[in-house]
């Protein structure tokens, strides 16, 4: 499947097709055959002249200067995330010299050591296109997808399982999407291929990515339906590892004195 070369004009005619005309200050008293503001009317809304607000959505330049950015970023009312994305579309971080020389996926020894002395806590390491890496053996009797060896894009999209386990699944295809686009946009020679075949194998997947969302995960809860146990609701951290593998540790605890409390300490 065809891969989208100009993430920029992607990014915001998504945005802009989010944005009502009347709340933006729009007038006008035609029947409109478009979602949410055309292009003429975004550009003139940021200061820009129509035609080079156009070269820039159909990808014919794609290094706007950080003034038009920001004039972009308020009228479209992007949130943090959403303005770093739009940064980071217009400004890539140069690519490896060689493909063949990205990091191999291994984990340090010393977060491995960490991971066996947290017998009483679900944690895991992942790497950038979301492979469990390693993980303590708590994670995966909590959640298949958390044990070494899977991947949690493919189990959130194509295990059967995963409706079942996640009880908010609609709600974590969403947020598993939209944060693997922000990494693929900093990664895009490791992630490329991966999501190209996302792309393929689930609709769902496919329709999720082309809504050109994005969304960073650092923190939260999860709920998760375990066998034998019932739901259990656990809180989250994450954590980067320094180092080019772009490695994330996270972390999961239940909320201390609780019912979820008392099941994990069961489990482990």
């Amino acid at each position: 499947m065809a891969r989208d070369d100009n993430q920029l004009g992607s990014f915001l005619r998504s945005r802009r097709e989010k944005v009502d005309p009347a709340s933006a200050g729009v007038v006008d008293s035609t029947r409109r055959r478009v979602k949410g503001l055309r292009r003429e009317e975004l550009a003139l809304l940021a200061g820009l002249s129509p035609s080079y607000y156009t070269r820039i959505e159909q990808g014919r330049d794609r290094n706007p200067s950080p003034e038009i950015l920001n004039a972009l970023a308020k009228v479209l009312r992007l949130d943090d995330t959403e303005r770093a994305h739009l940064w980071s579309l217009a400004m890539p971080a140069p690519a490896p010299a060689d493909h063949h020389a990205l990091p191999a996926p291994t984990v340090r020894p010393g977060v491995l050591q960490l991971l066996r002395r947290w017998s009483d806590l679900p944690a895991f390491v992942v790497s950038p296109r979301r492979d469990v890496l390693a993980g303590t053996a708590l994670a995966a009797r909590i959640n298949p997808a958390w044990g070494p060896g899977h991947n949690l894009i493919e189990f959130t999209f194509l295990d059967p399982r995963a409706p079942a386990i996640y009880p908010d699944w609609q709600e974590i295809t969403q947020q598993a999407v939209a944060g693997l686009r922000i990494t693929a946009t900093a990664r895009r020679c490791e992630l490329d291929d991966f999501v190209a075949g996302m792309r393929e194998r689930s609709e769902t997947f496919r329709a999720l990515w082309d809504s050109h969302d994005v969304y960073e995960r650092v923190t939260g809860d999860k709920q998760l339906r375990v066998d034998g146990v019932g739901v259990l609701r656990l809180s989250f951290e994450t954590f980067a590892l320094t180092g080019p593998e772009g490695h994330i540790l996270y972390v999961y605890y239940p909320p201390p004195g609780t019912d979820h409390d008392r099941m994990l300490r069961s489990l482990a």
